[in-house]
């Protein structure tokens, strides 16, 4: 059995019956943006406006938010720890309370930032589930949420909410916005509208959903396609000073900034590895030899 309190939570019932929407902040405990959009939805949901039920979860790390820090006390990223044991680490634990929580839903929203190292232009993502009606569903979610950038990546990476959502056969997105150790206002007011309008083109609000254009929307299937950290990484440890700002779009080759020694005197030239869209820039200056700088979204590849 679990050794921990249930996870924190509102749960906001609408007069009429409908489905059970979950959504999640603070899976990492130095993600501000979505916990503020969460209490803000808090105030915002009146039970005569909508049908079904709202579970709302501003910090569901608490461990982790307590140390301001990505993951807590045993070190563990609860965002590859689903669906975790009920006598494991605390990680663990908060990850086998948040499946049993996503196995309860009909719907998932699962909201992230850049943390305190970077920061993320707005996009929502899902996985693309072998269900084909899931699979649609959630590429309406996606759309609703009225992010610039829709994508859909492989559904083979584990430990994450969403792979807790795909085994439990529960419709589930994702977003990204904001971070670099501040709460940006425009992105927690962003986020918390986006979870509305994904309630209404679910059915559960009666308000339509705005049109927003999308300016990249793509699905790539290929093996860890939607690992943010795994290309572009430091070749050398030092002061990171990026040439590049969110949206931007590099070629392959293109500079996307610079690592200095402490005296400047010895200075790496980052060249991108990849073709598209800047999605992420890390904004902390010093960097590990390894850790990542940029991420970016391939344009040029799509799944058939």
């Amino acid at each position: 059995m679990s050794s921990l309190p249930p996870i924190e939570s509102t749960v906001i019932t609408g007069q009429q019956p409908g489905p059970h929407l979950l959504i999640l902040g603070g899976v990492h405990g130095d993600e501000y943006e979505p916990m503020a959009a969460i209490r803000k939805l808090i105030t915002l949901l009146k039970p005569a406006e909508f049908s079904g039920k709202v579970t709302l979860v501003p910090v569901l790390n608490q461990p982790a938010y307590e140390r301001c820090q990505r993951c807590g006390p045993d070190d563990l990223d609860l965002a590859r720890t689903f669906p975790g044991a009920p006598d494991g680490s605390i990680t663990e634990q908060i990850a086998h309370q948040a499946t049993q929580l996503i196995q309860s839903a009909d719907y998932l929203i699962d909201l992230h930032t850049g943390g305190v190292i970077s920061d993320l232009a707005p996009f929502s993502g899902y996985c693309l589930h072998s269900d084909p009606a899931i699979l649609e569903t959630q590429r309406t979610m996606a759309r609703a949420f009225g992010l610039p950038v829709v994508w859909g990546t492989t559904a083979t990476l584990e430990g994450r909410s969403l792979s807790a959502a795909r085994d439990a056969n529960v419709p589930a997105i994702y977003a990204e916005w904001g971070g670099g150790s501040q709460c940006n206002a425009t992105a927690v007011s962003g986020y918390a509208a986006g979870c509305l309008h994904v309630m209404s083109a679910l059915g559960m609000r009666n308000e339509p959903v705005p049109e927003q254009p999308i300016q990249y929307e793509i699905e790539d299937n290929r093996d860890q396609s939607g690992h943010l950290q795994l290309h572009n990484s430091a070749p050398v440890s030092g002061f990171f000073e990026p040439a590049i700002q969110l949206m931007d779009t590099v070629q392959a080759g293109d500079t996307l900034g610079t690592i200095c020694s402490p005296l400047g005197d010895e200075i790496t030239s980052i060249k991108a590895s990849q073709t598209g869209v800047v999605l992420g820039i890390r904004t902390l200056p010093y960097v590990k030899q390894n850790e990542w700088l940029v991420v970016i979204l391939e344009t040029d590849h799509s799944a058939s």
